[in-house]
């Protein structure tokens, strides 16, 4: 199950009412895709459920997945970080076995096998996340 803050709830309820869509008909969808300095990278719009989307509602908002990225997001939890240097919907995700410095980017974990340092994974190689809209 994916978890979603308090903080990301009201984040993402502002955002709809912005768009001036309901949280019946739109939600944030969360998805993973191959790219980015560590190998996957996360990526997320504003958009419609699918039929085969798991769907997570907290606070009265959704947050959809599709099935093919659910197993490197199992467990996760979706946050709102509002920063001086950074602000915006953070996934901390125990699947990671690391993560990038850009925190757009990860390595999946591999049973049995412990990560090794890669200095490409400290956020000087990154480049902006892919997304359909800026959130």
């Amino acid at each position: 199950m994916i978890k979603v803050t308090e903080n990301a709830v009201k984040h993402l309820r502002e955002l709809l009412e912005e768009r001036d869509y309901s949280p019946a008909e739109k939600g944030l969808r969360l998805f993973v895709s191959k790219g980015g300095c560590a190998g996957y990278s996360y990526s997320m719009k504003i958009a419609e459920p699918t039929d085969s989307d798991e769907i997570v509602e907290s606070g009265g908002v959704r947050v959809f997945v599709d099935r093919e990225s659910l197993p490197y997001l199992r467990g996760c939890e979706v946050d709102y970080e509002d920063s001086l240097n950074d602000s915006g919907f953070k996934i901390h995700n125990p699947n990671a076995a690391r993560s990038c410095g850009c925190g757009t980017s990860f390595e999946p974990a591999k049973a049995g096998q412990e990560p090794s340092y890669d200095p490409e994974m400290d956020g000087t190689a990154c480049a902006e996340p892919e997304v359909s809209e800026r959130l």
